[in-house]
């Protein structure tokens, strides 16, 4: 469509995206068409040659493309932080996660954990578990998702806790946050955008950027879990 923007979007903003998205065609009269995936599922899909104008990725990911020529450098944004979390089918107990050790008996305590192969929360679990030394104890009842919202698992009954983005929990019903990992244990994950270099529809892209990162978006940002 001649009046929309394609952006590829790591799932993390999906929630904010969607929401910012009804207001940002009333202002522009442009709509975004937004498809939603991890990061490393988005790469895949820009290397094989799939068009967009825009993209959300991990800050390292976009890099990645801005090295390989696919996203125009001088584009490139921050636009929010986030950070993991654990959460529970809503009206659980919350078990104690606030330090290391407490974190590591929560996790020995559930009868499933669930978290992503993909996903840079599931990337960095799978290293968290094999640093307290229990990951052989955790994957043998683990419910490990190829990509998509953790957080299902919970509603589903498949899983006591799950593990992904605080902003991709909460894209999920039915379920509580109980917070983050401790914040010692992990590195916040930075998304960023850019242009894409082969888009058609450069100077739409760059009035999405500029909107995207503008103080006006901040407070949807926060509200679905991320840090402007």
């Amino acid at each position: 469509m001649d009046n929309s923007v394609r952006v590829f979007s790591t799932l993390a903003l999906k929630g904010a995206v969607a929401r910012l998205a009804e207001a940002y065609l009333a202002a522009s009269g442009v709509r975004i068409d937004a498809d939603f995936a991890p990061t490393l599922a988005l790469l895949e899909r820009l290397r094989s040659g799939e068009g967009a104008d825009l993209v959300i990725l991990t800050r390292e990911g976009l890099d990645e493309m801005i090295g390989e020529g696919r996203v125009a450098r001088d584009s490139a944004v921050d636009l929010a932080r986030s950070y993991v979390g654990v959460a529970v089918k809503a009206g659980a107990a919350h078990p104690d996660i606030a330090t290391e050790a407490s974190l590591r008996a929560a996790l020995l305590g559930a009868r499933a954990v669930a978290y992503s192969r993909l996903g840079a929360s599931g990337i960095l679990f799978a290293q968290l578990i094999a640093r307290l030394g229990i990951a052989d104890a955790i994957n043998a009842h683990a419910v490990i998702i190829p990509m998509g919202f953790t957080a299902e698992k919970l509603v589903s009954g498949e899983a006591d806790l799950a593990i992904q983005q605080i902003s991709e929990l909460k894209q999920v019903g039915g379920i509580e946050v109980i917070g983050p990992v401790p914040l010692n244990l992990q590195t916040a994950a930075v998304f960023s955008a850019g242009r894409i270099v082969a888009s058609q529809r450069a100077e739409a892209a760059d009035h999405l950027l500029r909107y995207l990162s503008s103080a006006d978006v901040a407070p949807v940002l926060r509200e679905t879990g991320l840090e402007p």
